[in-house]
């Protein structure tokens, strides 16, 4: 009989799981299942395993085993420090990018590898295109092996390009300068994305691309990640003014990580093969000094300031010069019954209490 173990979790985390799995999903689907999880210690990889080892807890005989998949076993252990020892769980270090050994099935991929962080494209290109590109090739080559019954990919909005709109729907394309560095990531994430229809239309996987707005939430590396909302949030934890190094009037939406992860589970469960579909939050819309002046606002008591300087010459930070990035329409995915219930206010309260307690 496997052991189902769950450790002390951090509560808003476990708020949250509950929150996800309430929701009207057909989770019997995953019965005696394997699904596999590439980046399971990123931003949004953590949440998608945490979601199916936290369901065998609340689901009799659910029995869905999570393969764990990452390239610093270090980074999976400490990720998965409650469930150590629960048999539904299997850490497994391998690079996305060589081809893959995995002994166990794999009915399900979500591939949440690569890096995302704007600090990458000018220090690091090549890594961020190799997971995108050779690493959903390689994961799709283990896809069409192990039969698996369906595999989302995790894209951006990036991958649309510049398009002259303030609203977009999936099937919008505008142009992406591949002359320019940064195009690294769109222009990988858009090859990605054709990869899952060419493997679908050619082989018959069941594949799905997400493409996801700007997402937030407890698992954000604090330290390494350097978009400016999780630069904000740590500078609230560390009593910090936050620091703002443009002018402040670029507009993005900003998506807490149960609605997201309640996305990703959707488009799995309910999607349409071959199809991609936006997951963000078309109400929580803001420009860069309205989420400084919120996040300030959140913790009065420290009497915290924003302030604006310059980013250093030499900084290899790549910035988005897109100021009014295209709203990302979930209309969609809404007919799936999609719709998100943490406002703006709500996640960040959520995030920064993640980090206190």
């Amino acid at each position: 009989m496997c052991a189902m173990i769950k450790k002390q979790m951090n509560r808003i985390i476990e708020e949250d799981l509950i929150a996800i799995t309430g929701r009207k999903l057909d989770w019997s689907k995953f019965t005696n299942s394997t699904v596999l999880v590439a980046g399971a210690y990123g931003l949004l990889g953590t949440y998608i395993a945490y979601t199916l080892l936290f369901l065998n807890s609340i689901i009799p005989g659910l029995n869905v085993k999570v393969v764990a998949l990452g390239r610093n076993k270090t980074k999976l252990l400490r990720t998965f420090k409650q469930f150590s020892g629960d048999c539904h769980l299997q850490i497994l270090e391998q690079d996305i990018v060589n081809r893959l050994t995995v002994e166990k099935d794999a009915d399900y991929i979500f591939h949440a590898a690569g890096l995302a962080s704007s600090q990458f494209y000018g220090t690091d290109p090549v890594g961020v295109i190799a997971p995108n590109v050779i690493g959903t090739w390689n994961l799709l080559r283990l896809a069409k092996e192990k039969r698996s019954r369906g595999f989302v990919f995790l894209s951006s909005g990036e991958a649309c390009g510049k398009v002259e709109k303030d609203e977009i729907i999936e099937s919008d394309a505008g142009i992406l300068d591949t002359g320019e560095i940064r195009s690294c990531y769109g222009e990988s994430k858009r090859m990605g994305e054709n990869l899952l229809r060419s493997w679908g239309y050619q082989y018959g996987i069941p594949t799905f691309s997400a493409r996801l707005g700007h997402i937030y939430g407890p698992t954000m590396d604090l330290i390494k990640d350097k978009r400016v909302y999780a630069e904000f949030v740590s500078d609230v934890i560390h009593n910090k003014d936050i620091a703002i190094k443009s002018d402040g009037t670029a507009v993005r939406d900003f998506c807490y990580m149960s609605d997201a992860i309640d996305g990703l589970f959707r488009v799995m469960l309910k999607g349409l093969p071959g199809e991609t579909y936006n997951i963000s939050n078309n109400n929580a819309r803001m420009s860069i000094k309205e989420l400084a002046a919120l996040l300030v606002s959140l913790r009065p008591e420290k009497k915290l300031k924003v302030i604006y300087s310059v980013r250093d010459e030499n900084n290899e930070y790549l910035e988005n010069k897109n100021k009014r990035q295209p709203a990302l329409l979930t209309g969609k995915i809404e007919k799936l019954g999609y719709k998100c219930s943490i406002d703006a206010r709500a996640g960040f309260d959520r995030t920064i209490k993640s980090y206190e307690i």
